[in-house]
């Protein structure tokens, strides 16, 4: 008869794998990936090595998932909102607003999200996670484009390459942060501004 975990077990390993991840995404906050190796998360979660690779068989695993709970935070955070009422001028300028300032607000963590060179199975993650970003601008352009506040235009390009954009321009005050060690990055609220008005152009907003 093949052995069956019981509830109280299965609790505990639960319990034993939250505390685990939740280590790791402190660590990879406060240091990058470089930072987080599993003799260093085990310690963190004052957990044995054995115990890290119970639940996450390689570094690449731990790692990647890092990734995707740390992400899945950023990308719910921005569907709310590319969600919110408002035109589209107004839902671009309050995505922006949250990626950007959740960003520089932590930004090592947001330099490993976006930029840090990472195994390979984080950067296949980042293809997920754009692709869901992507997704949640998308629905706010065709909205736009339905109340006829946007010109009519390819969404899936025009989401995909705001995506784009917005990354590319804070990943040089990310990654200056991060090698600081800064906590935050004062936000420069001209740049930000800067930003969304770039972001409004090009799909056609009038601010």
């Amino acid at each position: 008869m093949p052995y069956r975990r019981t509830p109280r077990v299965e609790a505990r390993l639960s319990a034993s794998r939250e505390r685990i991840l939740s280590a790791a995404l402190a660590i990879v906050a406060e240091h990058g990936y470089a930072g987080c190796s599993v003799a260093a998360v085990a310690r963190r979660a004052g957990v044995a090595t054995g115990s890290v690779y119970r639940h996450f068989p390689a570094k690449a695993d731990l790692v990647a998932e890092v990734f995707r709970t740390a992400s899945r935070r950023e990308v719910d955070a921005v569907a709310r909102a590319a969600a919110l009422e408002g035109t589209a001028a107004e839902a671009v300028a309050a995505v922006i607003e949250t990626f950007a300032g959740r960003a520089l607000r932590a930004p090592r963590m947001a330099y490993a999200l976006l930029a840090e060179p990472a195994d390979p199975a984080v950067d296949a993650e980042r293809l997920v996670f754009r692709r869901a970003y992507a997704d949640a601008i998308a629905t706010l352009i065709t909205r736009g484009i339905a109340a006829g506040e946007l010109p009519d235009q390819d969404v899936q390009v025009s989401a995909a390459a705001l995506v784009g954009a917005i990354g590319e321009a804070l990943v040089a005050p990310l990654a200056a942060g991060a090698a600081a060690g800064t906590a935050r990055v004062p936000e420069v609220t001209g740049d930000t501004a800067h930003l969304i008005t770039f972001a409004q152009r090009s799909i056609g907003a009038v601010p």
